[in-house]
């Protein structure tokens, strides 16, 4: 009878001798990777290649690309956390959005003429007051003059007259989207206010409109959400900078008879083919207007497809001007009325290209002779997209 017992033995043998294989190479793949002959020769490989990240990447051994997926893994669960965060910054700004709406409130009634200030109320020291003394007394001088001369006494209106369309003229933002005839109906516009959605709701925010009644719509409030997402994409977390606006919806606005800015009606000449009869008919079309404002692009077609170049651009213009208003608008209107919040952006984005420039200056002079040879580039760039 045959001995067996070597055969028997033969695939644990084998399974044995592999998994010895795998720990020598694990082992030598540790110690290559410790040896500094190696390690120079694969810095060497790497300064020779090509400086772009996704060819450095390839360069790297398994080991490290392993250890670089598992750095992914973590920089997607803090853009989860991150996430986190700005769900309660929406909180705290809801909380203190209640804490701010009695000082507008006020300002509603200061501008409307609902309530009068008191001496100290209407305090303020400006920066140049001794400039401003100065004018003050020879105003002053030449009003006695006029007065003297007859001249009729200074009128004291209601509130502040056209304050919110004073801002909407001052704001190039804005202004852009003001046409002629929409001037009128913005000297109306009394109040603008920002509402946070509540706690549990999807993350959004509102803005209203408060208008005196007029002779163009009977709405007395006109609202804009703006809904928005703070969750990292599933197909692309890295993206994540924070919330973004997805979408947006208006309001219907109620125009009395004839009065409806956002439509233009025009007559058009109509041909019979077989009688040869002209005919002229009217029809309606959409005119351009700031109220056009409160009938937003949705964010995807009626189908679910993707907008096209041009109305994705709007859309993108739609919420640019509802962050603003949110952001910037709301929280320091008498500012963007007095100028003084127009000035200080100004100055903020020359003080950027004053800086970017003088590290242009230093790369030349370290380049001079580079620049001798080499034709010059434009360094504009074309905008995303722009406003038709």
């Amino acid at each position: 009878m045959a001995d067996n017992s070597k055969t028997e033995d033969a695939p644990s043998d084998s399974v044995e001798a592999a998994k010895g294989t795998g720990d020598k190479k694990e082992k030598l793949a540790d110690q290559v990777m410790q040896n500094p002959q190696v390690l120079a020769a694969l810095q060497e490989r790497l300064d020779n290649a090509p400086h772009t990240p996704s060819s450095y990447i390839e360069t790297l051994p398994k080991a490290v690309k392993r250890r670089i997926d598992a750095l992914k893994q973590l920089q997607v669960k803090c853009a989860h956390i991150e996430a986190k965060f700005y769900e309660e910054v929406h909180d705290l700004e809801r909380k203190y959005a209640a804490l701010y709406q009695p000082l507008f409130d006020k300002r509603r009634d200061f501008i409307t003429g609902a309530a009068e200030q008191t001496d100290a109320e209407a305090e303020w020291h400006s920066e140049n007051e001794e400039e401003e003394k100065l004018a003050g007394d020879l105003k002053n001088k030449v009003v006695i003059e006029e007065k003297e001369a007859g001249a009729a006494e200074e009128t004291n209106p209601k509130g502040i007259p056209d304050f919110w369309f004073t801002i909407f003229r001052n704001v190039d933002m804005l202004s852009e989207l003001v046409q002629e005839y929409d001037e009128p109906i913005l000297k109306h516009l009394q109040d603008i206010k920002v509402k946070f959605s509540e706690p549990g709701q999807p993350m959004s925010f509102t803005l209203e409109f408060y208008f005196e009644p007029n002779d163009y719509f009977t709405n007395t409030l006109l609202t804009k959400t703006y809904k928005m997402k703070s969750e990292p994409d599933k197909t692309d977390p890295f993206s994540f900078e924070g919330p973004e606006i997805v979408d947006c919806e208006g309001c219907t606005i109620d125009w009395k008879k004839g009065k409806n800015v956002t439509v233009k009606t025009i007559k058009k000449k109509q041909k019979h083919k077989g009688r040869g009869t002209v005919r002229t008919i009217t029809k309606q079309v959409p005119n351009d207007s700031f109220f056009n404002f409160f009938s937003p692009i949705k964010g995807k077609g009626g189908d679910g497809e993707s907008l096209d170049e041009d109305s994705e651009c709007t859309l993108a213009i739609d919420f640019e001007v509802g962050h603003f208003f949110r952001e910037r608008i709301v929280p320091r209107a008498v500012l963007y009325f007095t100028g003084e919040a127009i000035e200080d952006d100004d100055n903020f984005e020359e003080g950027e290209e004053g800086e970017e420039e003088e590290l242009e200056g230093e790369e030349e002079g370290e380049e001079e002779e580079d620049a001798e040879s080499e034709p010059k580039k434009d360094a504009s760039q074309p905008a995303e997209c722009k406003q038709q």
